[in-house]
């Protein structure tokens, strides 16, 4: 077994907006044509055994009010400790990502793991012995600029931050990861409604039955985000989400998750429930929460003393 790092860290679910407009830019992604899984549109209704329920939260006011903001005004104000949470719905347009830093000893595997499995990972830029990002937002930091960070030790979290300065080491590799709320402008500008948004709330997220390729010490269950449409926006959400493969591309499956391996789509593994309406049936995207340590499982044995 390798030796135990000082820290290994992750964030999940919360995002960062970065500095290009749009989210169909290749640089520094990994070519989004390699073979993808097919969305698979099972027949499947209310009427197999799914009932529709009404959830209730708190509902976060500040997101409409965001959502037009430049995402340099956004990482001040996460630098600043005034935004902490998902950023779902913010700096409409413009790329989000996901966080994973690393271990420089990991890196090149997980960069592979990343190659082989291009829809839950679809690197955005990386970034090796400073946290100083340039390609995907000039003048971010990834250690302030990140709503909440996920501490790792000898694959056990030891700690949950808003500011990871006191973490980083020279021989850390960061990699951004193009998130699914980037593609969530275009389905608002098209009508359809994006329920986490709509009710305030972090988007729902489950482990899968669907295997990752392993790479290296990486290996572990696709993770995909959910967002409850009809049938009808579903299509569409297909059409126009397929157009963005570096933020996770179109939806790999939609219909009854119990066939995915979810037994329960109101007990998500990572963010919030939301409701799904009569009517509606669950979409799933691949999510960059797959590399998360409690997904990961080969990944944490290899990091323990």
């Amino acid at each position: 077994m390798p030796e135990p790092e000082k820290g290994l860290f992750a964030v999940r679910g919360n995002a960062w907006a970065a500095g290009e407009k749009g989210c169909t830019r290749q640089e520094g992604a990994w070519n989004s044509r390699e073979k993808e899984r097919t969305c698979r549109r099972d027949a499947w209704s209310r009427g197999s055994g799914y009932h529709a329920q009404r959830i209730s939260g708190k509902r976060r006011k500040d997101v409409e009010d965001y959502r037009s903001w430049m995402p340099e005004q956004i990482r001040k104000k996460i630098r600043d400790g005034e935004i902490t949470g998902p950023t779902a719905g913010m700096c409409g347009g413009y790329a989000q990502a996901n966080l994973v830093i690393l271990p420089r000893r990991y890196a090149e595997d997980f960069k592979e793991f990343a190659r082989k499995n291009p829809k839950p990972c679809p690197i955005l830029e990386i970034v090796e012995g400073t946290p100083e990002v340039h390609d995907m937002g000039e003048g971010a930091n990834l250690v302030t600029d990140i709503p909440r960070y996920f501490i790792y030790k000898n694959g056990v979290k030891v700690d949950e931050v808003t500011d990871a300065s006191s973490y980083w080491q020279e021989d850390f590799t960061g990699f951004l990861i193009g998130c699914s709320f980037s593609f969530e402008e275009a389905l608002l500008q098209e009508g359809i409604d994006v329920r986490h948004i709509s009710m305030g709330c972090n988007v729902p997220m489950y482990k899968t039955n669907i295997e990752c390729e392993k790479a290296g010490v990486f290996e572990g269950p696709l993770v995909c985000s959910m967002r409850p449409m009809t049938p009808a926006d579903a299509a569409r959400a297909v059409a126009i989400t397929e157009r963005y493969p570096n933020v996770h591309g179109a939806p790999v499956y939609m219909g009854d998750p119990e066939k995915i391996g979810i037994r329960d789509v109101y007990r998500p593994d990572y963010g919030d429930p939301v409701e799904i309406r009569e009517g509606e049936i669950p979409v799933f995207w691949a999510c960059g929460v797959t590399p998360d340590r409690k997904s990961t499982r080969q990944n944490s044995s290899h990091i323990r003393r």
